[in-house]
């Protein structure tokens, strides 16, 4: 199913990447369901990553975020080959997993625990960003000047 996008885009500024990749379905294969992963959002600027890493070492992931992308990459290391398993169940192959983020969205911290890496994101708007007041000028400035000059010829 294809959704038209166009009347948005003309009534929308700065929106081009987001419609973009609503338009391409930026659709996800069956390889890149691992790990499994939460998204959670904790408040209206907070949020945070949670992935199903079960055997893997802290040091064996790595985060990276560069621009507006997020990735968690794990890469296990070199295991004894003397090994003999019956049956091998725990997924410990590597992975690359992406997130696009939002923009101003920063990644603030990462925890390791219990076999689940938890990633905090923060979403700051610059200052410069934020919507302001104007303050319009003009209003009582012109009535006291006129009334002024009426003084002035009355008196003359």
């Amino acid at each position: 199913m294809r959704i038209d996008l166009a009347p948005y885009r003309r009534s929308t500024v700065g929106f081009d990447r987001l419609f973009n990749l609503l338009e391409t379905g930026n659709v996800a294969d069956a390889s890149e369901g691992y790990p499994p992963f939460d998204i959670v959002r904790e408040s209206d600027d907070s949020y945070r990553i949670t992935l199903a890493v079960a055997g893997f070492r802290p040091d064996e992931i790595e985060i990276v975020a560069q621009q507006s992308q997020l990735s968690v990459s794990g890469k296990k290391a070199e295991e004894k080959q003397d090994t003999q398993y019956i049956h091998r169940g725990i997924a410990m192959r590597s992975f690359e997993r992406r997130f696009q983020l939002a923009d101003f969205v920063e990644v603030r911290s990462a925890n390791f625990q219990d076999g689940l890496l938890s990633i905090s994101l923060q979403r700051v708007v610059p200052e410069a960003m934020k919507p302001r007041k104007i303050e319009i000028s003009g209003g009582n400035a012109a009535p006291s000047q006129i009334e002024a000059r009426q003084a002035e010829t009355e008196d003359a």
